[in-house]
């Protein structure tokens, strides 16, 4: 049931307020966070099972039976410091609604406890996992996430080219590409830039704040599968989203960037509750469907 767009800011912007914020511990932050998202619900007819990809906990969420094997790996935002596959959940299932696919959302392990290159390390497993495990074809398995983890799924991609893996494509939203930069405004009705600093410290430990697997802004996007880049137009991360589309397409990259004059940063989590997240959502799953229906592959069903 979507709610009125006036009432979901009013109850969004302090609670945004109140779970991100450096002056609580990283313990409140998460528990803060988990209990904001208690509230969503994914589609009717979604099922959820719980697995383990790359040696980290994953949920397997389903709605309905895919009629071909394809997956979408999903990486949850959070500034690498909150967030888990149970907070996603209902994007999950909305995602794997639209796109006909098994969407996988994993649990990668957090900062300050496990610092780059922890996260993808872990998302560059799990998707070997689906490929030698679970028996997907690398061009049937495409790889989403939003802020934090929309910047994770841009690295995991190039580690994966790199190795003959390449996903099908990328969903984008509102992704942190370059989390050593400090933005210009202040604040959005999600995210501050104060926060955001503190977590990329947390996140970044002894690399090199242009290490292109902490901030693939800085790294090579030649030969990256096509993407969809979705940014709110007023968020805080909107000139860097801009720019890094910008950088996409000089390397040859197929990336489509969506602005979205009524969303917030990674809005889309909000999917089945406010009407543009919905549709925000249904937009990236027939992105992501319509490629990996891309190459007609025969596949025994992923297990």
């Amino acid at each position: 049931m979507h709610l009125p767009r006036p009432l979901v800011v009013a109850f969004a912007a302090p609670t945004y307020r109140l779970a991100l914020s450096r002056r609580r511990s990283v313990a409140t932050q998460r528990r803060l966070t988990e209990l904001t998202a208690a509230g969503l619900r994914p589609p009717r007819g979604t099922h959820v099972e719980h697995v383990t990809l790359g040696g980290r906990p994953a949920e397997r969420v389903t709605v309905g039976a895919s009629q071909r094997p394809r997956a979408v790996l999903y990486l949850h935002g959070g500034g690498y410091v909150v967030g888990s596959a149970r907070m996603y959940r209902a994007l999950a299932g909305h995602l794997a609604r639209v796109s006909g696919s098994v969407v996988y959302s994993i649990d990668y392990r957090l900062a300050p406890e496990h610092r780059y290159p922890a996260a993808l390390e872990d998302a560059t497993a799990a998707f070997h996992d689906l490929v030698d495990v679970h028996g997907y074809v690398p061009a049937r398995v495409a790889i989403a996430g939003d802020s934090a983890g929309g910047g994770l799924a841009v690295a995991t991609a190039r580690v994966l080219t790199d190795t003959g893996r390449r996903p099908a494509a990328l969903g984008l939203l509102s992704p942190w590409t370059d989390p050593g930069e400090v933005a210009t405004m202040a604040r959005d009705l999600v995210i501050n830039r104060e926060w955001g600093k503190w977590c990329a410290e947390q996140y970044r430990g002894t690399a090199a704040p242009n290490d292109p697997g902490y901030a693939p802004m800085h790294g090579s996007l030649d030969g990256l599968p096509p993407m969809l880049i979705h940014t709110a137009t007023t968020e805080l991360l909107h000139d860097q989203i801009t720019r890094f589309a910008a950088r996409a397409r000089a390397a040859d990259v197929d990336a489509e960037l969506v602005d979205l004059p009524t969303m917030w940063h990674s809005g889309h989590v909000l999917a089945g509750l406010l009407r543009e997240a919905t549709v925000a959502v249904r937009d990236v799953g027939v992105f992501l469907r319509t490629h990996l229906d891309a190459e007609d592959r025969t596949l025994a069903p992923a297990g």
